[in-house]
């Protein structure tokens, strides 16, 4: 099955991590095997079809290929720029078209704020060391003849993480502002952003397994994988990883339904929270408004709480967690959850991984897991993560009267406003649910695809255990 995804961007880092992945597995990375590889992408004779020749390309797929090994050890961000890539976007700002028809009213000129409009010829000029970009002369046009041309990168960085180094023009990611979230990577249409990879790491922990024999290797599976194929179950991806040597594979649903019986208690108990399921959600809150960060909910992650509760039992276990969010990654590397979770690889990297090892999914039968509820499955869209504390505080005895107002914010733009209001003493509501992407989980930047198709898959895999409560998860989760 080839994998059909939203842009030839994620196909070139697909094939270069498919690549890599089939080298792992044949414990072959070499250097010498390692830049066979743009040769193999892009063969001699080929004609170039990202850059302006095929020098130059094979020239941005090593730097992929060292992203595909862990990237720059120097560099602490799960997120970095690939220099050779990233030089064709404009960095032209407030620009005026063609499109300018000279009109008489001036709109654009009466609303700039810094006089840097004039008009010329009958056609307005910008002032470019005068104009700070805000962007009214754009909004004021009725032509609509005025652009505001943003970087991709920029436009999609809510936290202006992302700046333009004056010097060469390449982009530069400020790490102090930075959350991980990744939009930067999906939206950059150059692939001149990536995250940094540890499928080779996760290849490394099933060969040094022996066949699980000297530790059990487990895959905790984030539960936005019921969006990730329209021609593929879930039951079937869970049997491709058993196929690639994983002990056994749990759901990260299962951790989810502890994670909001839990919050709602906490909730109860201090009467207002924020939710700590999204790590650059929580990383938001850290970095820019560092007088909530008490309020964040002290419960792990449903990755993190899933494998804590594996490492009870199995203590020497080793934990990959598979998904479609870049911040998990970073959550394994920097926070508490570290000591639970090995490395974490996303739905892209599985897929490379799957494809490495001849594994054909459409063929496979299928295993099921059913331990998760409806409710746990539903914490990979927006709004499920307050649906199932709403529902946990209606299953615990003595929570009859206690009233959730929950805010679910759809993306860092919305979990920015909302944490705005709460700094300045004017939410209402006492439950901020926190998802850094659009849609939630089944948005995130390292989704297979993320179209209606994918979405309707997904409604239809959260349902599958609607009988199921979250006490009566809890109650397995707990044994």
């Amino acid at each position: 099955m080839t994998p059909k995804f939203d842009t030839d961007v994620q196909e070139l880092k697909y094939k270069v991590l498919k690549e890599v992945a089939a080298l792992a597995l044949d414990d072959a990375l070499t250097p010498e095997n390692t830049l066979g590889i743009a040769e193999k992408i892009i063969p001699d004779g080929a004609a170039p079809t990202m850059r302006c020749c095929i020098y130059k390309e094979r020239a941005i797929i090593n730097q992929r290929v060292k992203l595909a090994m862990g990237g720059n050890p120097r560099n602490p961000n799960v997120v970095e720029v690939l220099p050779i890539a990233c030089d064709e976007c404009p960095v032209d700002g407030i620009t005026v078209t063609q499109a300018c028809r000279g009109c008489i009213a001036h709109n654009c000129m009466n609303a700039c704020p810094k006089d840097a409009i004039t008009i010329v010829n009958r056609h307005a000029t910008i002032d470019k060391t005068k104009c700070v970009e805000c962007g009214r002369c754009a909004a004021a046009c009725s032509y609509g003849a005025i652009l505001k041309l943003e970087r991709p990168c920029i436009k999609a960085c809510k936290m202006k993480a992302i700046s333009i180094n004056p010097e060469n023009q390449k982009a530069v990611i400020t790490l102090d502002k930075c959350v991980s979230c990744g939009a930067c990577v999906y939206q950059c249409p150059f692939g001149a952003i990536s995250d940094k990879s540890y499928l080779t790491k996760a290849i490394q922990i099933i060969r040094s397994s022996f066949g699980n024999k000297v530790y059990h290797t487990y895959a905790v599976v984030a539960p936005s994988i019921g969006a990730q194929y329209a021609d593929v179950k879930a039951d079937q991806v869970y049997e491709a990883l058993l196929k690639l040597g994983f002990y056994r594979v749990e759901e990260a649903a299962w951790g989810a339904d502890a994670v909001a019986y839990h919050e709602a208690k906490e909730l109860a108990e201090e009467g207002f929270l924020t939710s700590s399921c999204c790590p650059a959600f929580v990383s938001l809150v850290q970095k820019k408004y560092p007088d909530i960060a008490p309020h964040v909910s002290q419960n792990p992650s449903p990755m993190a709480m899933m494998a804590f509760q594996i490492r009870k039992k199995d203590p020497t276990a080793e934990i990959v967690f598979i998904g479609p969010c870049i911040a998990k990654k970073y959550e394994t590397l920097y926070t508490r959850s570290k000591s639970a979770v090995s490395c974490a690889i996303t739905f892209e990297e599985m897929q490379a991984w799957i494809d490495a090892a001849g594994i054909d999914l459409q063929a496979l039968k299928g295993v099921q897991l059913t331990n998760s509820s409806t409710y746990g499955r539903g914490f990979a869209r927006c709004g499920g993560l307050a649906d199932a504390v709403a529902e946990a505080i209606k299953e615990m005895d003595g929570m009859e009267d206690f009233q959730l107002q929950a805010v679910s914010c759809n993306g860092l733009a919305e979990c920015n406003a909302a944490l705005l209001k709460k700094s300045k003493g004017v939410l209402k509501e006492n439950f901020i649910e926190g998802m850094a992407c659009d849609g939630g989980c089944i948005g995130g930047p390292a989704c297979l695809s993320h179209n209606a198709r994918n979405r309707a898959q997904f409604a239809k895999y959260e349902k599958q255990e609607s009988a199921r409560t979250i006490v009566g998860a809890l109650d397995e989760f707990d044994r």
